[in-house]
């Protein structure tokens, strides 16, 4: 039973009694494990362009943008606590490992050694100096976020993450004369990033000569969810009030729901390269944007035919185009269905809102890949799979699921055409993660990722692009691999 308090917390974060109910629900039942039919390949369910075709797409992308409202999405809130694991690790145990000794031995090749070698004395160990770069008596790496990090050195100073997607998006997130980003961050570091982007729009207006609207969202309280015991019941704190958890990125579904416009890009923080490495990102972006641009007009010219002359031919034709470039194939007994209801299913297939999404060719990486799936009506869609959401006991799916040919590393191009993007997520993708708190072990529920079961129900096509696209900062010596040592 829920107390007075209890109901006042609720209702605090927006967050029904309904909803929270529903989130109990799903620790007792679990989710289902996702029905791999087989991973997407080139030609079936992956694009590959031809040099022609690159060419093609970019400059269709070029010529459109003019009349287009173009928004870049960057998911920013997380801290780079991870990124400095293993400096963490050799600060407590005083015992250098693999990646702190590389660390050191690399240290006045990082961006950021510049600023810390103004704190640094003639006489400091290496526990003093990780202790001045981690700490928040130095440069409080280990607690800002990855975008506030200097990343990148060039010959006038330091680069951030931030201030590279702003410089990315001048090059394809625009159209023309202005380019808008929007980034989700953390209520607590939110302020940095502000007053940086204060610092960086004129210097990068002036260069450019684009305008930058730059603008921030939080993840909302009312996508948190409740955190149970071992045993399903309700984790309170010692005050006994409820405890509920962030999410994961799955919540910025809501945030992504309020943004408008005709095209929008997402892509990771962390996910940046200097200038000199940058033209592949900027062409293999266009080109996405170009063919998102371009299945948009097949969407519209199918839906006129159907309108016109809704004959089986028409039928079967729609049904082709969908498999190959929607990534959707219905159920078998659509077969059955009179003429007039398959033309109504096409229809509302045709009405989603639709992503083109970029994939590497699978090096190893952890994370998900691009699958056929099968749903619950029977219907084959393509999906972004995690590893997560796959019953690894089942030799089956598992054989399935490490045939993936390719990556997600993020990398989406998408137009939400003004629809409620909540209308289009399976709920039933979500994932339950072991964690404690104050010593006590909870259970906690992440919502349906983001570009996973949050995007379900979308029209998809995955593209195959340059691994070079694909530079990740995972771990604090990425920064001084060849792909980020090129400003």
């Amino acid at each position: 039973m829920l107390s007075d308090k209890d109901l006042a917390q609720l209702s605090k974060r927006g967050i029904t009694p309904a909803e929270m109910n529903q989130q109990v629900d799903f620790f007792k039942s679990g989710f289902p494990w996702m029905n791999l039919e087989k991973s997407a390949s080139i030609g079936n369910g992956i694009f590959q362009f031809s040099t022609e075709q690159l060419q093609e797409f970019i400059a269709r992308f070029d010529q459109q943008k003019s009349a287009l409202s173009i928004l870049k999405m960057v998911p920013a809130s997380g801290a780079a606590t991870r990124m400095f694991k293993s400096l963490f690790e050799c600060l407590s145990t005083g015992e250098e490992n693999k990646e702190c000794t590389k660390f050191f031995d690399e240290l006045d090749h990082f961006a950021f050694y510049p600023e810390l070698k103004e704190l640094l004395e003639s006489n400091d160990d290496s526990a003093e100096i990780l202790k001045k770069l981690l700490g928040s008596a130095g440069m409080n790496y280990g607690q800002k976020p990855k975008g506030l990090l200097s990343f990148h050195s060039y010959t006038d100073g330091a680069r951030t993450p931030l201030e590279e997607h702003i410089v990315e998006a001048a090059a394809y997130a625009s159209n023309g004369q202005k380019a808008r980003l929007h980034f989700t961050v953390s209520p607590e570091h939110r302020s940095g990033f502000e007053d940086l982007v204060k610092n960086l729009v004129p210097k990068w207006e002036a260069k450019t000569g684009i305008q930058f609207e730059i603008t921030f969202s939080e993840q909302k309280p009312a996508t948190d969810t409740i955190a149970v015991n071992p045993d399903n019941t309700l984790f309170r704190e010692a005050d006994g009030s409820l405890l509920f958890r962030p999410a994961g990125h799955g919540a910025l579904l809501e945030n992504l729901n309020d943004l408008k416009a005709d095209v929008i890009f997402i892509k990771n923080i962390d996910n940046v390269v200097p200038d000199a490495l940058k033209q592949p990102t900027i062409e293999y972006k266009k080109a996405l944007g170009g063919l998102l641009l371009w299945i948009l007009e097949g969407i519209e010219h199918l839906n006129q035919q159907l309108q016109e002359n809704p004959s089986e031919a028409t039928i079967n034709e729609a049904l082709q185009e969908m498999a190959t470039y929607l990534g959707f194939v219905p159920a078998a007994d659509f077969a059955a269905l009179p003429q007039t209801e398959k033309v109504v299913k096409i229809r509302e297939v045709l009405a989603r809102p639709t992503r083109v999404c970029g994939v590497v060719k699978n090096t190893g990486e952890p994370g998900g890949g691009p699958f056929w799936c099968q749903d619950a009506k029977g219907n084959f869609t393509l999906q972004l799979v995690e590893s997560a959401q796959i019953d690894m006991k089942n030799e089956d799916q598992k054989a399935k699921f490490h045939q993936a040919s390719h990556f997600n590393p993020v990398d989406l191009v998408c137009a939400t055409r003004g629809l409620n993007l909540l209308n289009y997520r399976d709920m039933n993708t979500g994932f339950i993660t072991d964690k404690t708190k104050d010593g006590k072990e909870l259970k906690a529920m992440e919502l349906p990722g983001l570009w996973n079961g949050a995007m379900s129900d979308w029209n998809t096509l995955f593209v195959e692009v340059p691994l070079e696209t694909f530079n990740p900062v995972k771990t604090v010596t990425d920064l001084v691999r060849p792909a980020h040592q090129n400003g």
